[in-house]
C-alpha cells in the first residue's frame, strides 16, 4: 500500500509532520518531483503551506499531460513541474508580457530571472516552451484545444486588478481540449467581499471565481480545502502582503503575521465541457 505524499516524504526525509491536510497519494513521479534536489530550498519551506503533491493530484495532473503553467512567478509550481512532465508530458509556462513598452521593470526582472533559473538547469527545464499571457493582446498560451490541464497560483487578483480577468479566463478555456481541467488556487476573500476591497487586498471571493469561469463557458467540478488556513481573517494592514512570504510591514509584528502563517485560499477545480 503506498502513503499518502505527505506521510511518505515524512518518513523518508525526516520532516516534521504538518498539520492535517486533504492527502490523496501522489504517483511515484510527483512524490520524487517534489523531493528534488534541484529545488530552492525557500520554496521547499512553503511546502507545508502550499501542500504541492496534494494540490497537484487533487487537480488531476498526469506525468502524461500537456500541461500550461500560467504566471508562475518565481516557478515555485514549475520547479516540480518542469520534471514531472519532461519525459512524457509537455509543460507551456504562459509569463508576462515583457516585449513592449508598456511592461514595467519589475515584469522585465521576473521574466529575466525565470528565463535565468531555466537556463541554469538545462536538465529540468530544456523542454519547457514559453508563452506569454496579458496585455497587449496575448492570450494564446498554448495551441488552441491542445492542453489536458491549466494550471494558475494566486494571480486573479492580479488580473482583476488589471482588468482582464475576464479575457484570461477565456484563454485558458481556449487552450484546453474539450474534457479538459481548469485548476485555480487564489487568495480566499469573505463572502460579500466588494470588487474595490479585492483589488486592494489582494483576496476575491470564491463566488467571483466561478462567476468568471462560468462566463468562459467551464462547468464547475469541485473544490477543496487543501489550501484553507483558518487563522488568516483576511483582515490585515497591507492586503494579503501583509503575510508570508511577502512580509511587507518588516520587522512590525513579524512573528503575528509569521505565526498566521501563508493566506487562506480557496483550491477550485473547473472542467471545459467535451462535445
Amino acid at each position: 500500500m503506498r502513503l499518502p505524499f505527505r506521510l511518505l516524504l515524512v518518513a523518508t526525509l525526516g520532516l516534521a509532520a504538518a498539520a492535517p491536510v486533504w492527502s490523496a497519494p501522489a504517483d511515484t513521479a510527483l512524490t520524487l518531483a517534489v523531493a528534488g534536489e534541484h529545488r530552492d530550498p525557500k520554496h521547499v519551506a512553503r511546502d507545508v503551506w502550499r501542500h504541492p503533491a496534494e494540490t497537484l493530484t487533487f487537480f488531476g495532473v498526469r506525468p502524461d499531460m500537456t500541461v500550461v503553467e500560467v504566471w508562475p512567478g518565481g516557478g515555485w509550481y514549475t520547479e516540480i513541474l518542469a520534471p514531472y512532465l519532461r519525459q512524457t508530458g509537455k509543460l507551456y509556462v504562459a509569463d508576462f508580457v515583457v516585449d513592449t513598452d508598456k511592461a514595467s521593470d519589475y515584469v522585465k526582472r521576473s521574466h529575466a530571472r525565470l528565463m535565468d533559473k531555466f537556463a541554469a538547469l538545462p536538465g529540468i527545464y530544456d523542454r519547457v516552451e514559453i508563452t506569454a499571457a496579458g496585455q497587449p493582446d496575448r492570450w494564446a498560451i498554448a495551441p488552441a484545444g491542445t492542453a489536458d490541464l491549466v494550471l494558475t497560483f494566486r494571480n486573479v487578483h492580479n488580473w482583476l486588478a488589471a482588468g482582464y480577468d475576464t479575457r484570461m479566463f477565456q484563454a485558458f478555456y481556449d487552450a484546453l481540449k474539450p474534457g479538459g481541467t481548469l485548476g485555480v488556487v487564489e487568495h480566499r476573500a469573505r463572502p460579500g467581499t466588494d470588487l474595490d476591497t479585492m483589488k486592494r487586498s489582494g483576496y476575491v471571493t470564491e463566488a467571483y471565481v466561478i462567476q468568471l469561469a462560468e462566463a468562459a463557458g467551464f462547468k464547475r467540478a469541485d473544490s477543496s480545502e487543501i489550501n484553507a488556513n483558518p487563522a488568516d481573517d483576511t483582515n490585515h494592514p497591507e492586503g494579503v502582503w501583509t503575510l508570508p512570504p511577502s512580509l511587507r510591514l518588516g520587522d512590525k509584528d513579524r512573528e503575528k503575521y509569521t505565526a498566521i502563517g501563508e493566506s487562506d485560499r480557496m483550491t477550485l477545480k473547473f472542467v471545459k465541457p467535451a462535445l
